[in-house]
């Protein structure tokens, strides 16, 4: 009974998470397409949850829905050309960007088709959080610092873009 019951959140999450991601890139109202992302989003950390990855789930939440898309919200208040009518919403490449869409979707199914998922028997341990952190400080600690300083690049490009000539 309750395989059933998470089985149909999950078609139920599965089912927003896709509606919303498609409004997210077919809305001609960006404001709009952050608020279906911000829904992807809390779809996404639903799956999580289903999947017993409540940390996931939290960082989710914490960092892409509080952080991230509040911060792209406050991103196109701020530029009020964005939302303009006088923009057009919309580019020639659409034709293109379909069929190159159906091609990633066909082999994103084939490979799924073909695919041996295998599972473990092994129950995961409880401490998964803090094996995620040691990891992240010993063993990975590297790639971590790494990603630490392209972020800071692409704030540091990002700020250098904003920025107005003359300013």
């Amino acid at each position: 009974m309750e395989g059933e019951v998470s089985q149909v959140i999950f078609y139920l999450l599965s089912f927003v998470i896709i509606v919303s991601a498609i409004y997210v890139v077919t809305l001609r109202n960006i404001f709009h397409s952050a608020l279906f992302l911000i829904l992807t989003l809390f779809g996404v950390a639903g799956i999580y949850i289903l999947l017993h990855a409540e940390f996931l789930a939290a960082v989710q939440v914490l960092i892409y829905v509080g952080a991230i898309s509040v911060l792209i919200i406050f991103a196109i208040m701020l530029t009020s050309q964005l939302a303009s009518k006088e923009i057009r919403q919309s580019n020639e490449q659409v034709t293109v960007a379909i069929f190159i869409c159906a091609g990633f979707l066909l082999a994103s199914l084939g490979s799924l088709a073909n695919t041996v998922w295998k599972l473990s028997e092994n129950p995961l341990p409880n401490d998964n959080t803090l094996t995620i952190g040691r990891l992240l400080m010993n063993e990975f600690v590297l790639p971590f610092e790494v990603v630490s300083v392209v972020l800071l690049a692409a704030l540091i490009g990002a700020v250098v873009l904003a920025r107005k000539e003359g300013a």
